[in-house]
């Protein structure tokens, strides 16, 4: 096995996303391991208890396309994620499981044997790799041999690419914390409206024909779209009045500050043409653009404004409306979304507004979990 840039088990170069990383690694050991028709990675939640689908290579249908689920309703899964044991199922088609759902999915796709390995950094469970055959009885104990240092480069990946987003996502956190930036964007706030992006990219995604790499991208940097704020007076972002039309245009200026502040991160860090930059890029440099043409800087319109920058517009000005502010009190849920509903197609993308309607009990999911504090 060689190191990541090539060879033998190796990864491609980390400009490439960690999807097509993957879908070369089983390329390559397809020529010593022929029988192994799918590898996949589920990546963990701490916060939420939510496993979720990340990145694949099937030979056949993909069962777990943007599906997630919480842990502990997953027995086996997440007695492996306490131990650290890796599992062997020789035969899907009779197995007994805990997750009957999943694994009829598995079997409907045409696998028929599995082997389970948990992913851990650092003694931290991060989620699973998981490899799975058409052939009964394919994981005998030589391939499960063989394919320990596969696994071992999946989960080193793996980890090496949620760090890199994490890295990202804290030097922009800290340039706000060192600027003292607080705004109207408390805590809470971000944690919720991430996860309204998350549900929103995730009920999206398979019409839009977008992985579930890119979900956990957009979940990542959805709190930073506003970064550009810490170039903005403190007399204008604190202001409690409305702002005046000259202050109004120096308050939008945000965004362009805020596309240069990711511009000098992705020449600093030198991941200019890694993936998920597109992703950063188009969070921060469309968040307030409209599919009508209302919106700024650049006043797109319809698909010139990027999906990302959709979805983020409806999750923030969802969140902030049903959310306690200095200068009014939150609007009910059914306020927020007749709100949004009566702008969709104009200030805000149609598809979008529709998936948060159809998604009434993960909203009450969101807001239970990350409710206020008293003190906001």
């Amino acid at each position: 096995m060689s190191g990541p840039d090539g060879g033998k088990f190796g990864f491609r170069p980390l400009q490439q996303g960690l999807a097509e990383r993957l879908v070369c690694l089983h390329d390559e050991m397809k020529r010593d391991f022929s029988g192994v028709n799918r590898v996949a990675v589920a990546i963990y939640d701490h916060h939420t208890d939510i496993l979720r689908s990340f990145v694949h290579s099937s030979e056949g249908d993909n069962p777990f396309d943007h599906t997630l689920a919480r842990l502990s309703d997953l027995k086996a899964l997440a007695e492996l994620a306490r131990t650290g044991a890796r599992r062997v199922v020789g035969d899907l088609s009779t197995h007994a499981s805990a997750t009957p759902v999943h694994n009829r999915r598995l079997v409907g796709a045409g696998y028929m044997a599995s082997y389970t390995v948990p992913i851990f950094h650092k003694g931290v469970f991060n989620g699973f790799v998981f490899f799975n055959s058409f052939q009964k009885g394919y994981f005998t104990p030589a391939v499960v041999h063989g394919l320990k240092p596969i696994a071992e480069v999946v989960a080193l990946q793996t980890v090496m690419e949620l760090d890199a987003l994490r890295m990202i996502h804290a030097a922009v956190q800290t340039v706000r914390q060192i600027s003292r930036v607080r705004d109207e964007e408390t805590g809470t706030h971000l944690e919720r409206m991430a996860r309204y992006t998350r549900l929103l990219a995730l009920r999206l995604a398979p019409r839009k024909g977008m992985s579930d790499e890119w979900v956990e991208f957009l979940f990542q940097f959805a709190p930073l779209h506003d970064v550009g704020k810490i170039a903005v007076p403190d007399h204008i972002l604190f202001k409690p009045d409305r702002l005046t039309p000259e202050e109004f245009d120096i308050m939008k200026t945000h965004v362009t500050r805020g596309s240069e502040i990711v511009q000098v991160m992705a020449d600093t860090f030198r991941i200019g043409t890694a993936p998920y930059m597109r992703v950063l890029r188009n969070v921060v440099a469309h968040h307030h653009e409209c599919p009508d043409g209302s919106g700024y800087p650049q006043g797109l319109r319809g698909e010139n404004v990027s999906l990302e920058g959709r979805i983020i517009a409806v999750a923030d000005v969802f969140d902030a409306l049903t959310s306690t502010r200095p200068y009014k009190k939150p609007w009910s849920v059914e306020e927020a979304l007749a709100f949004l509903g009566g702008q969709a197609g104009g200030r805000f993308d149609s598809d979008a507004v529709e998936a948060l309607r159809e998604s009434r009990s993960a909203i009450d999911d969101i807001r239970r979990q990350f409710a206020e504090s008293p003190l906001g």
